[in-house]
């Protein structure tokens, strides 16, 4: 029961705007690690959206797969911070998070399927890669832009023919992203 006050307390002071309270929050939350996870994913639920970002940051740096599912509901947040570090915590899932994060590039929301395609060339599995070429059509540039790196990141010949027709895409950092990738080959 101590613990679960303290992390509540931690919680709750995440709200602070100093930056660096909240980074040092950030790591006492870590360093409770598994009691904590469960008061971290309601916190992505709160309010105030620097809790919302602290718990997605923190849920991340754990790495629990509890947090898989509520981290991608939380992709679809009406802040774009509490969105990119959500997406952030998905990347440090690893493979567990790969299979929900390709079925989320079918979700109705251009943010949502896009915080999934960053996500995914951030894990470098290639189970992904069919599914990010597919969404390199996409109808969002945004969408079809975090698809190309990702195809780029994870790499190979598929992906060298994928990003090949990205340097016809109608978004300028589309094609720059394709370009940067083919250029290293």
């Amino acid at each position: 029961m101590e613990v679960e006050k303290n992390v509540e307390r931690l919680i709750q002071n995440l709200k602070d705007d100093d930056e660096l309270v909240q980074i040092q929050i950030c790591s006492l939350l870590e360093e409770i690690g598994e009691p904590a996870v469960e008061q971290l994913i309601t916190a992505l639920d709160n309010e105030n959206k620097n809790i919302r970002i602290g718990a997605a940051r923190v849920l991340g740096g754990i790495g629990n797969k509890r947090a898989i599912i509520p981290l991608i509901e939380a992709l679809n947040d009406e802040n774009k911070w509490v969105r990119r570090e959500s997406s952030t915590a998905l990347s440090k899932m690893g493979d567990d998070a790969v299979e929900p994060l390709i079925e989320t590039l079918k979700d109705e929301n251009w943010r949502v399927r896009g915080g999934a395609a960053w996500a995914l060339g951030n894990i470098r599995n290639k189970k992904a890669l069919n599914p990010l070429i597919k969404a390199m059509k996409d109808d969002s540039g945004f969408v079809r832009g975090g698809a190309a790196w990702s195809v780029g990141h994870i790499g190979g010949k598929e992906a060298e023919a994928a990003l090949e027709t990205a340097l016809d895409d109608k978004s300028g950092y589309v094609r720059k992203v394709a370009q940067n990738y083919l250029s290293k080959e």
